[in-house]
């Protein structure tokens, strides 16, 4: 169950009055879809090489350690770690581990942006399995070649039993193992220059959205704040007072890195039409 409706506290609020709220959309509109807690998950993991691993010490206590990971198709960790560093000698002892992967673009409030939390056990992979991580860690850290083959090093798989999402405050979620083995990353990944494009260079086309798709015929102004490969994240202003966020979404969800443009060109010709 998600906590992202737990409620906040309203400050100079006298009591048994409402704080004033922004202002609701004038017109009615369908839901957007947007990714779903593991769709996140996997698109952190996909985007990200450096991650902090939690393992047990001998007395029982925690250890925590930043590595270098890489990731199988299913999203599952690959490792490589050694026992000349403890938490190598810890998963040799007890495999169970936790892994925190965390946007690596994250600036100001490094909590209001994206991480991911993946708990399970870490396992010597086998045959076609080992070839894959093997190659997957190799691709992914070119500079393991130096290492790979020393005899105090390991490959290991994170056989992932738990997710929680956290995509800042008041977003976060939970998913089991076989919805975030599902799940596929987002191609749009890292948005945040098309983003910036939006904002510099089409303000204009961004406030058509608002108005016609996003329930703000009364919109003055528009910024983008997220785009995925379901659609894009708008911040309203209104005559009215700055409106909650509001979400325009795309005709088809994009599915590949280069389709955001065509996505959202086709967005604005819709909102112009």
């Amino acid at each position: 169950m998600s906590d992202a409706s737990a409620p906040g506290i309203d400050h100079d609020v006298p009591a048994g009055e409402a704080a004033p709220g922004p202002p609701p959309p004038l017109v009615d509109r369908p839901p957007v879809p947007r990714r779903t807690p593991a769709e996140e998950a996997r698109t952190l993991v996909a985007g990200v090489r450096v991650a902090t691993l939690a393992t047990l010490s001998h007395d029982g206590g925690p250890w925590a350690s930043l590595v270098a990971f890489a990731a199988l198709p299913d999203g599952a960790p690959v490792l490589m770690v050694s026992t000349l560093a403890e938490h190598g000698r810890n998963l040799v002892r007890d495999p169970r581990a936790s892994l925190v992967v965390a946007d690596p673009h994250a600036d100001g409030d490094v909590l209001a942006h994206g991480r991911v939390t993946l708990a399970g056990r870490a396992v010597t992979p086998s045959g076609a399995e080992a070839e894959a991580a093997r190659a997957a860690y190799a691709a992914t850290v070119p500079s393991s070649s130096s290492y790979a083959g020393f005899g105090d090093f390991s490959l290991y798989v994170l056989r992932v039993e738990r997710v929680r999402w956290v995509g800042g405050y008041g977003r976060m979620d939970s998913a089991d193992a076989a919805a975030y083995a599902a799940a596929e990353p987002d191609p749009v990944g890292d948005a945040r220059g098309a983003v910036r494009h939006l904002n510099d260079d089409h303000a204009d086309a961004l406030l058509d959205m608002a108005r016609a798709l996003g329930g703000y015929p009364d919109a003055t102004a528009a910024t983008c704040t997220a785009a995925d490969r379901y659609g894009l994240d708008l911040l309203v202003q209104t005559p009215r007072g700055p409106a909650a966020p509001t979400r325009v979404g795309f005709a088809e969800p994009v599915t590949t890195p280069a389709g955001l443009r065509g996505a959202t060109v086709e967005l604005a010709r819709r909102a112009r039409a």
